[in-house]
């Protein structure tokens, strides 16, 4: 099997926070790292969404048009992503004609099959900008608690969903005009509801897939399915080739699942010779299908996008799976791009290396239930786990070796019955990690690691090599010996999670990276006496109670 892996895509308005990065980019990256360490074929797609109302206006307040707006956004955000070791095989954008052409190309093929209809509604129209408002545009007091930043799709401040015609004292966004009209326009509408019986047999017969995405994507279909609005009074877009819409674009949320496969056409393109973007996409029976995704993207993944599939009567491959987390939390509150609350990836970087965050952030994934960031948290979580028991253990069995018998690995000694009960200990553990990773249960395979540094770090102190140099200098080198075998094995189990760090072990171990397929029997024996090694810088730094109260004052940690 072939694997296909794509994240939600990052929405284009300003550099992502943690909870982004752990809701889709992150887990995705390590799911592919994993699959590709095993020998798998392995596609790694995503893009930056770039359409909407926020791309629009996130422009306007830096005096840019959205076209440039947006292309220096993507470059910011690449390079973010890259600083965090995301694998991406690529990284494209909605707003590429690939994704334009394709938009529309699913358009005609839903217009034909009779699903899309053109419909009068009311919307805000405002006089001194001469122009309809699409949701976003529109500002208010929200009707219901009060709020009077809300915006016309939703309240930020208490969540609720709006209409823009409910907002008190409504504005524009654009111009803070308050001359605002109803009128009368057209708009087209996507009648998903005529596909709800295919959508259902489709999602039950997902067996395997997290009850969080099953269960939203149920709860939309037992409440009934309606026809959704797909166009939007907006300039930025994928234009709608449609007589009468020539001033309206395809709804963000119509044109975003689509950029997947564009920018699997993008990459083919790339090298055309030996890429072929069909081969994923298109009558695929040898491809396995993997979406990321926090809980806010599920129906459109689950609905909205299968949909579009299904309506369009074409062979293109649908979800083999859907996982699906809930939210990473900043002290119980929201994570918020506009409000600026919490971690973002940038200040992240800032602050300590990406290795640091990615573990952090996968061994505290929200798979069962929301998670709350807490600076205490983070700082037990990397000085229990990467400094006390990964880091540790890797530099003093290296330094331990160089300082005692030079920078080979020692010769000598014979393993007994408590380095046999290791090597199996050691395999049943492995063993469990990658079943963890293969089913994409991040926590348990966190446990499992957890579970593999301490069998090392307990075998170290019940030996203490340190102690038998000074009565059997063979038994010494022996223990040692397993031991660097050991390191060879945490740092091929960690790097699909701490690439940078765990490379760095394997070039000061003078070994290229490795699958971590074994010989029953020989899982730390790979590395043999006299094999020559370095020791590597330090590889995880203690954060002290200093460092957590300045950041609690700079981040503003509060309770909810």
């Amino acid at each position: 099997m072939r694997y296909l892996i794509t994240s939600a895509t990052p929405y284009i308005n300003g550099i992502k926070h943690l909870g982004n990065l752990a809701g889709s980019l992150l887990p995705a990256d390590v799911y592919a790292r994993f699959l590709r360490q095993e020998g798998h074929e392995v596609l790694f797609i995503s893009a930056t969404d770039e359409h909407g109302t926020p791309a629009e206006l996130a422009a306007k307040k830096r005096g840019q048009q959205p076209e440039e707006y947006c292309l220096t956004m993507h470059n910011v955000q690449k390079k973010i992503y890259e600083k965090f070791s995301l694998s991406f095989d690529y990284l494209g954008r909605s707003s590429a004609s690939a994704n334009h052409k394709l938009t529309q190309d699913f358009y005609c093929k839903l217009d034909a099959a009779g699903l899309l209809e053109e419909q009068e509604i009311k919307q805000v129209y405002a006089l001194e900008d001469e122009r309809f408002l699409a949701d976003r545009y529109i500002e208010g007091t929200c009707p219901r608690c009060g709020y009077e930043a809300a915006r016309g799709d939703q309240c930020e401040n208490c969540t609720a969903l709006l209409d823009p015609i409910e907002l008190i004292n409504p504005r524009s966004a654009l111009s803070g005009s308050t001359k605002l009209e109803i009128k009368t326009t057209k708009h087209l509408f996507f009648h998903i509801e005529k596909l709800s019986d295919r959508l259902r047999s489709w999602i039950t017969a997902k067996t395997d897939w997290p009850t969080l995405t099953t269960s939203i994507a149920l709860k939309w279909l037992d409440e009934g399915l309606h026809a959704r609005c797909i166009t939007r009074d907006l300039q930025w877009g994928v234009k709608v080739p449609r007589p009468g819409f020539e001033e309206k674009v395809f709804y963000v949320w119509f044109d975003a699942p689509v950029v997947y496969i564009a920018a699997t056409k993008e990459w083919a393109n790339l090298a055309p010779k030996i890429r072929d973007f069909k081969s994923w996409w298109f009558k695929t029976e040898d491809v396995v299908y993997t979406q990321f995704m926090a809980k806010d993207n599920v129906p459109f993944h689950t609905i909205l996008w299968p949909a579009m599939i299904f309506g369009t009567n074409q062979p293109w491959l649908q979800a083999t799976m859907i996982k699906s987390f809930n939210w990473l939390t900043y002290y119980g509150g929201k994570f918020s791009t506009s409000q600026k609350r919490g971690i973002f990836m940038d200040q992240a970087l800032e602050l300590l290396p990406a290795d640091y965050w990615r573990y952090f952030l996968i061994a505290q994934l929200p798979e069962d239930r929301d998670t709350s960031f807490t600076w205490e948290t983070f700082a037990t979580i990397v000085n229990k786990d990467l400094v006390g028991m990964f880091g540790n253990f890797v530099n003093r069995v290296l330094c331990l070796i160089k300082a005692k018998f030079g920078d080979v690995i020692p010769a000598g000694g014979k393993e007994g019955d408590q380095e046999r009960e290791l090597f199996e200990a050691c395999e049943r553990c492995l063993i469990e990690y990658k079943e963890a990773l293969y089913q994409l249960k991040y926590r348990v395979a966190i446990s499992r690691l957890r579970k593999l540094w301490s069998l090392g770090n307990q075998y170290l102190d019940q030996a203490a090599p340190w102690t038998l140099l000074h009565q059997d200098r063979d038994a010494a080198a022996m223990v040692l010996r397993v031991a660097v075998n050991l390191v060879r094995l945490y740092a091929l189990t960690a790097l699909p999670l701490v690439p940078n760090a765990a490379n760095a072990i394997l070039l000061a171990l003078k070994i290229k990276q490795e699958s971590l397929r074994f010989e029953q029997g020989k899982l730390l024996s790979y590395l043999k006496a006299g094999h020559a090694f370095t020791v590597p810088n330090l590889l995880f730094r203690r954060i002290t109670p200093q460092e957590i109260a300045e950041w609690e004052v700079k981040f503003g940690a509060f309770k909810s």
